[in-house]
């Protein structure tokens, strides 16, 4: 019986497309190499965002600046900004009362080559990222570079970036909320080094772990439970 349920969820999971952010996995690498499940691109004048009850993208509001996103923008599968997230930023910060936003690991991946869509997946190599707070919540930025680009995919550290594109990605983050009056509530306390990066997104697959458990046990869980009733 467990053999016959093993595989129709693996005819399930090959049958529907999966939910970016439960159905598709973190990386088997992970933390060295992660999936990053691109919403944003360097071109869009929409800001869009995965809905997080279906899966679809869909648009969170017009962008209301000349400056775009500067990179590859999106979302770390299987990941979840919660108690371990915040915990961790409290511990480097200092500062009491921090908690998780509530949403998955965001990514910024950083390529030399112009992606024309998002809704994709990229596999990205860990190189830093900001500890940015907004309005007293943890709200990480792992900083990425896309595996095998030309240009970027042998760093190995965000020191080894050009200042410029880290600076440029930082200004975006600081300034995108000016006219919603609440860019006083954003800032970036550090920029860190692949070390914590790595620890950020460990976390945050603990964090997920914590709060939804494992997507395919959970789902030959359901079907066992689906199978014993018939029974």
């Amino acid at each position: 019986m467990k053999a016959d349920i093993e595989k129709l969820a693996k005819a399930m999971s090959q049958r529907f497309v999966a939910h970016p952010w439960h159905g598709i996995n973190i990386g088997e690498k992970q933390p060295d190499i992660i999936n990053a499940f691109i919403e944003i691109i360097p071109s869009d004048a929409i800001k869009y965002e995965v809905d997080k009850d279906s899966g679809y993208i869909m648009v969170d509001r017009p962008q209301k600046f000349s400056n775009h996103m500067p990179c590859m923008y999106g979302f770390v599968p299987q990941t979840y900004c919660d108690k371990e997230v915040a915990e961790f930023c409290a511990s480097k910060t200092g500062k009491k009362d921090i908690v998780g936003d509530g949403d998955p690991l965001d990514i910024c991946v950083i390529t030399e080559r112009e992606v024309n869509r998002g809704n994709i997946l990229a596999e990205a190599i860990p190189v830093g990222g900001f500890r940015m707070i907004d309005g007293g919540e943890a709200d990480d930025k792992i900083i990425a570079v896309l595996k095998g680009d030309q240009a970027y995919g042998n760093i190995k550290s965000i020191d080894d970036l050009p200042q410029m594109v880290v600076d440029r990605v930082k200004h975006f983050f600081l300034t995108y909320k000016d006219l919603e009056g609440n860019s006083k509530n954003v800032e970036i306390t550090h920029v860190y080094g692949v070390d914590e990066a790595k620890e950020v997104i460990k976390r945050s697959y603990k964090d997920y772990q914590d709060n939804f458990g494992d997507a395919d046990e959970n789902l030959l869980n359901v079907l066992s439970a689906v199978f014993k009733e018939k029974v």
